[in-house]
Parts: structure tokens; C-alpha cells; sequence
């Protein structure tokens, strides 16, 4: 297993802990790729892993650009299209470093 498979495995047990609902896990698009979508009550969150041994390069959630947010977005918005999804949506980061686990959520705004 790969080194972002085993940083998605840790994020997709950290969300069911939280009481989120996995839909999907490493979803394609014509835009890019979402690593995992889940269900938080009644909104959909479309979650960006991000994951690091150490800070000793800066911390991973640094990596997180605007552009991969637009791809993202673009691939939400595919996604619920596809669906017939009406809901609310927000795109949240997880961050696993060094064993633990970073949630920020609402991170669509710079």
C-alpha cells in the first residue's frame, strides 16, 4: 500500500469516527480527483488528504493550492450533477502528520 493510500485509510476512519457517511473514495472527473466524499448530516463534503512524516520540508497543508481547490469544485460540481444531488457542500482538509490527524473544514475560501 502506498504511502496517500495509507494517509486515506487513516482520514476515511477519522470521518466515520466523526459520524460522516463515506460515499466515495478516490473519485475521477474530467477536472482532477477528490480522495474522498462524504456525507456530514445533510451536507456533502468533498475532503483533500494531505499527509507527511514530518514538518521538516513545512507543513503538508501547504501543498493545498488554489488550483487544486477549482479542481475540486469542479469535480463537486460534476459529481452532483451526475447524482441529481441538490445539497449544500463544502470542501474540507484532513491533514495526517507525524500521527495525528488535522481536520480543517469550510477550507474553500482563500
Amino acid at each position: 500500500m502506498r504511502r496517500g493510500q495509507i494517509y486515506e485509510e487513516r482520514v476515511a476512519d477519522h470521518l466515520r469516527r466523526q459520524g460522516y457517511r463515506i460515499l466515495e473514495r478516490n473519485y475521477r472527473c474530467r477536472g482532477g480527483e477528490v480522495d474522498i466524499i462524504a456525507l456530514d448530516g445533510n451536507e456533502l463534503v468533498f475532503v483533500e488528504v494531505k499527509g507527511g512524516r514530518t514538518e521538516d520540508l513545512g507543513h503538508p497543508a501547504e501543498r493545498f493550492t488554489r488550483k487544486k481547490l477549482r479542481r475540486i469544485l469542479s469535480c463537486a460540481h460534476e459529481f452532483m450533477e451526475r447524482k441529481g444531488l441538490r445539497l449544500s457542500f463544502r470542501v474540507d482538509l484532513v491533514v495526517v502528520i507525524e500521527g495525528r490527524v488535522d481536520h480543517f473544514k469550510n477550507v474553500g475560501f482563500f
